[in-house]
């Protein structure tokens, strides 16, 4: 009975309460936004919110520009027209809509009873108890990586619970999704490779996974070939990150086998531009890109340059010098980003302050009247709440394993395996190749209690029929 419940097709819903629910659930994770006064804000928020004035006078002008910055050129033009540098309330009200809508098309492909209920009390929970809320009200492109994990669940695993204008709905989505970091494009790749390891091993029993798998892999190539194109217009060369800064140069340097390899080899045998720097080498990814008297704040635009080029060649040197001690040490980085999800990054900023009248001329002082300006978010008793939520998540999950393993719901054990491999790579790639930070973590983190609240709301129902 439970299986044959969850294979059915797509229930039938009135227009007008499931447009009501989806609303209803976009407003309800825009309560940070709402509670602050105004949208939440990091650094890299400013970027993206400025430099897709220059790429588009590019593109559609032909007024060209030395450099466009480093931020995804894709996310930044998507979210040009929601904005204008007047006011990025419209992006929240995108990321709402979005969430609201992508939450409400994988809560109706597991639960065909009471789904409306069920989708309102789902939305509740993850918008109080997790970080989805908050991200959700982020001027960044943070909230865009779970959507497209869920997405891709709901292209390759649930493809038959969506209605033919739902599909084309999803596409450009996930491809927006996937075009707007780096990080985004990456996991997507990875579970492209993963389905079609399984397509080759057991290819009896997954040839329908074929045609899903082979659509998200057009959506993956169509979002490099995007970069490809953009990069070569603006620059002259194709490239998937543009300028894009050293970071797996600064990780293993903050690691130690960097800073080692370069104390013994620079000199007569190694001539590397960061060996001006071999004396005063910095322990923190953060100090090599940010500090004042850093290697990248002082560097000339040829000297970047080079510390670009030269990247791959010197971590390559120091895998083969060092290769159990930085494995150990991604290792320990990898397990750090895995455990650091908390809700500290939103906080004043001094650089955010000094950019403010450059990027949003007029909303200085609606900025300034926000709690965040004054740093009286209550995030440290969020962050308890989610830790909370987490831990409980976790144990629901252990506990309803082996019913679903027994039932094996196609649907179900697809999006538990979506979830679980998204939050496990998001920690690998991030901890590993940039560096640990909660906000990496913390925009994934809320797919756990999801699958635990669906978990919980599958079995009720399935109580309820019997």
């Amino acid at each position: 009975m439970e299986g044959a419940r969850n294979e059915t097709s797509r229930p039938n819903f009135r227009p007008i309460g499931r447009r009501a629910a989806i609303l209803a659930g976009a407003l309800l994770v825009t309560w940070p936004a709402l509670y602050n006064h105004y949208p939440l804000l990091y650094p890299d928020s400013m970027s993206y919110l400025e430099d897709g004035r220059p790429v588009a006078r590019a593109l559609f002008l032909h007024r060209f520009s030395a450099d466009y910055g480093g931020r995804s050129f894709i996310y930044c033009l998507g979210i040009l027209p929601m904005h204008w540098n007047v006011t990025p309330w419209p992006i929240v009200a995108c990321n709402a809509l979005l969430t609201g809508y992508v939450l409400w098309l994988v809560v109706r492909s597991i639960l065909l009873r009471q789904t409306i209920t069920c989708y309102l009390v789902l939305v509740v929970l993850l918008s109080l108890l997790t970080s989805l809320s908050w991200f959700a009200s982020l001027i960044m492109p943070d909230i865009l990586g779970p959507l497209l994990y869920l997405c891709i669940y709901l292209l390759v695993f649930a493809r038959e619970t969506l209605s033919r204008a739902e599909h084309l709905t999803l596409i450009p989505v996930a491809w927006w999704a996937v075009a707007s970091h780096v990080t985004h494009l990456m996991l997507a790749a990875g579970m492209c490779v993963l389905l079609g390891l399984l397509l080759v091993l057991r290819r009896k029993s997954m040839h329908h996974l074929l045609r899903p798998t082979t659509e998200l892999a057009m959506i993956v190539v169509a979002a490099i070939a995007a970069h490809l194109a953009l990069h070569a217009y603006l620059y002259g060369k194709p490239s998937l990150n543009g300028k894009r800064l050293p970071f797996v140069m600064a990780r293993v340097i903050a690691d130690g086998p960097g800073r080692w390899y370069l104390e013994q080899h620079c000199g007569e045998d190694v001539k590397l531009a960061v060996c001006a720097h071999v004396e005063d080498l910095p322990v923190d990814t953060d100090d090599f890109f940010w500090a004042a008297d850093g290697i990248w704040q002082t560097a000339s635009e040829e000297t970047r340059q080079q510390l670009r080029q030269e990247e791959i060649p010197f971590v390559l040197a120091t895998l083969r010098a060092y290769p159990r001690q930085q494995l150990s040490a991604s290792l320990a980085n990898f397990w750090h980003q895995l455990m650091t999800f908390d809700l500290g990054l939103f906080e004043p900023n001094d650089w955010v302050l000094q950019v403010f009248d450059r990027v949003l001329p007029d909303e200085r002082s609606s900025y300034l009247q926000s709690r965040e300006a004054h740093d009286a978010l209550p995030t440290t008793f969020f962050t308890s709440v989610q830790n909370l939520a987490v831990i409980a998540s976790l144990v629901i999950i252990g506990v309803f394993t082996p019913r679903m393993w027994r039932r094996r719901p196609a649907r179900l054990v697809g999006l538990s395996v979506v979830i679980v491999l998204a939050v496990i790579a998001n920690a690998f790639v991030t901890g590993i190749l940039s560096m640990v930070e909660n906000r990496f973590q913390g925009r994934v983190i809320w797919l756990l209690p999801l699958l635990a609240c669906v978990l919980v709301m599958d079995w009720r129902n399935g109580q309820n029929i019997q």
